[in-house]
Formats: structure tokens, C-alpha cells, sequence
């Protein structure tokens, strides 16, 4: 068993990162950190179990690595009881369900089942789970910035609420693009709050990318 928290979150809060490690040590026993991007080949054993943050890295894991097992920390820490889940007690949020996930109804259970034990009032917007749609970062390289940022105005205004839970890096900065609060999903585990970073899309991709490179 290895954890890969993902190129994006390894950019967003590297100390984000030790704490899950940390936390799932504790759980099963010393786990090595998988650093190695997704996109690259994986050079793991026939038979890893890799735990994954990303929703981009399960879907690559599980299309295009026959040999491993991919497993959503969500779908983990929802069957946790030692987990020391904070109380926003009550509190209203929506969600974006990311599109790597689109068909992962499991990942869509799980992480409802992790906002209900942190005692968040889920608002679900009209077009949720398997018919989610993008938050427009999907767009980027394929059509203007401006009108990618269009998309991400647009999907955000869906959202009933001004709080809107996401579980991909790239959602966080798509929500905020748009004019809302995002909730990054790991911050709210730890209680911590969800910070922007740099919300032009030419330096995050240029960021990201030069991160892969590397990795």
C-alpha cells in the first residue's frame, strides 16, 4: 500500500500532505509516499493498493494501470471510526462533483458520507453527482482564457450556496475564479481553511506542469 496525494496538492499545502501520511500510518502501519505523477508510469509492484486524493490520478490509476488498485481516501476515511472528524455544526455548503469521477458513485457516496459525519447541510445543486458538470478547467488549452473563466462564472452560479465543496485542486480555483467560497475537501477534514493560491490559470497550469515534468 502506497499514498499518492497528487501533483496538484503537493503544489496547494505540502504539509497538507504529511498530515493524511501521517494519518494513515497511524491507520495501517508505514506506508511509502508515492510521488511519481500519474501520467508517468507508475513502477509499482503487481498488486499496490494506492491510496489517492486527486480525482484525476483514480481515474488514471484505474484505466491505465491494470496491475494496481486504486482506492479514494474518502472512500477510507468513510469507513473510519477513529478518525476525529470536526463539527461545522450544520453548517450549509454545496458541491461540485468532479468530472474525473462522473461514473465513480462510490467516491460520490463516500464523500457524502464524510460530510454528513462532520455534520455539514449538504445543498445539493441540479446538476450533481453523475450528471455534474465541469468546472470548466477542462476547457484550459482547448479554448481562450477568458472564456474558460466564462464557464467557471457559470458553473459556480449554480451552486444554491456560497460555500461549495470541491475535491480537486483545480475545482478550488475554478470556484473562486467564479465568485464563490471554495471548501477544499482535506481542509475541512483537518479544519483548516481553503486558500486560493494564484487564481490565473496560465500560472497554476504553468505551475502544475512544470511540477509533472519534475515528478
Amino acid at each position: 500500500m502506497v499514498f499518492a496525494p497528487g501533483c496538484a496538492l503537493m503544489l496547494y499545502k505540502p504539509d497538507l500532505v504529511k498530515n493524511v501520511h501521517l494519518m494513515l500510518n497511524e491507520l495501517f502501519g508505514e506506508m511509502d509516499l508515492h510521488l511519481t505523477c500519474c501520467q508517468h508510469e507508475p513502477n509499482l509492484e503487481p498488486g499496490t493498493v494506492v491510496v489517492n486524493i486527486c480525482p484525476g490520478c483514480n481515474k488514471r490509476f484505474t484505466n491505465d494501470y491494470k496491475d494496481i488498485s486504486p482506492i479514494s481516501l474518502w472512500e477510507i476515511l468513510a469507513e473510519s471510526d477513529s478518525f476525529p472528524f470536526p463539527d461545522y455544526s450544520g453548517h450549509s455548503m454545496s458541491i461540485i462533483d468532479a468530472c474525473p469521477t462522473r461514473e465513480q458513485e462510490k467516491i460520490h457516496d463516500a464523500i457524502r458520507i464524510l460530510l454528513k459525519k462532520m455534520n455539514i447541510n449538504l445543498v445539493e445543486p441540479k446538476n450533481t453527482r453523475t450528471k455534474s458538470t465541469c468546472c470548466g478547467d477542462s476547457f484550459y488549452g482547448l479554448i481562450p482564457v477568458e472564456e474558460v473563466k466564462e464557464l467557471m462564472v457559470k458553473r459556480t452560479s449554480e451552486m444554491p450556496d456560497n460555500e461549495v465543496v470541491v475535491y480537486c485542486i483545480s475545482c478550488v480555483k475554478a470556484v473562486y475564479n467564479g465568485g464563490k467560497n471554495s471548501r477544499y475537501l482535506v481542509d475541512l477534514l483537518f479544519n483548516e481553511a481553503t486558500l486560493p493560491g494564484t487564481l490565473d490559470l496560465d500560472k497554476w497550469h504553468e505551475e502544475l506542469n512544470s511540477f509533472i515534468e519534475a515528478h
